[in-house]
């Protein structure tokens, strides 16, 4: 009796694993970070098009001021910053202290959201 259970115990595991990994739903990160994306970023930023602000898809990666057709400050256009975690957090803490005479005046003082709407953003551009 122990030897048929063991085999379906394997199967029943191995079919749990199988569908956790293949599974289509993204990850928690991944909506929590669109979410908080949606209520902070939203007013001026788009992913795909210029709003107030520039577009944001595949921002990390992307030079400052990169966006033809998007009018950013001398300050940003001179910057000669490439956008990764670390400066995209510290642009969001305060990108005044960033690049002094931006134009974002956007600040947000959640460590959690931050980090939640970087690797939303990371994952924009894959």
């Amino acid at each position: 009796m122990q030897s048929k259970i063991i085999p379906s115990l394997v199967l029943v595991w191995g079919a749990m694993l199988l569908a956790a990994f293949a599974s289509s739903e993204p990850q928690a990160g991944t909506v929590a970070g669109r979410a908080a994306f949606e209520k902070r970023c939203t007013g001026c930023h788009a992913l795909d098009h210029d709003k107030e602000g520039p577009r944001l898809a595949g921002v990390v990666g992307r030079k400052a001021g990169a966006v033809s057709a998007f009018p950013y400050s001398d300050a940003v256009k001179k910057s000669a910053m490439v956008w990764n975690e670390s400066l995209l957090d510290k642009w969001l803490t305060d990108p005044d202290r960033l690049i002094p005479d931006s134009d974002m005046a956007f600040r947000l003082d959640s460590p959690v959201e931050r980090a939640a709407i970087i690797a939303f953003l990371k994952e924009t551009g894959k």
